[in-house]
């Protein structure tokens, strides 16, 4: 697994299998996100195989797919409302860069712009190309 530590209590990834879940469990992770729509992936790896694997582990599951350029309001909203206060959150996708750009777009308003993608950047996602949506998120919160 090639985990990326955004904070103290998220993680993102590229695509993770069943079996790496007990071991995120056990590293002290308590929430699996799943970020990547099932029609890129097979059976194998599909929501309800990751469900079931995160169940088996202990870990709370919320599967919000993002389809590449179909961000939402209410998938933004998932994505916070998963994260906050859950406990340390595991986040995938096909690469990472999804998540990350979910978690961003919760950040705007809280955190300043350049802290923010500074943070992905550290965690290897170049997010530039989402800093004019940043800022607009971040104008309406005022």
């Amino acid at each position: 697994m090639d985990l990326r530590q955004i904070n103290p209590d998220l993680a993102v990834s590229p695509q993770i299998l069943p079996e790496d879940v007990p071991a995120l469990a056990e590293a002290g992770f308590k929430v699996l996100i799943n970020n990547r729509p099932d029609d890129e992936v097979g059976a194998d790896i599909d929501h309800d195989a990751m469900a079931r694997a995160a169940a088996d582990a202990g870990m709370r599951y919320h599967y919000l797919p993002f389809h590449p350029g179909q961000i939402t309001p209410q998938l933004i909203a998932d994505f916070g409302a998963a994260t906050m206060g859950q406990g340390p959150v595991i986040a995938y996708c096909r690469s990472g860069n999804r998540s990350t750009v979910l978690w961003a777009l919760n950040q705007a308003g809280r955190m300043p712009e350049d802290e923010i993608l500074s943070t992905a950047d550290a965690a290897g996602y170049d997010l530039s190309g989402v800093r004019p949506l940043i800022a607009s998120l971040a104008s309406r919160k005022g």
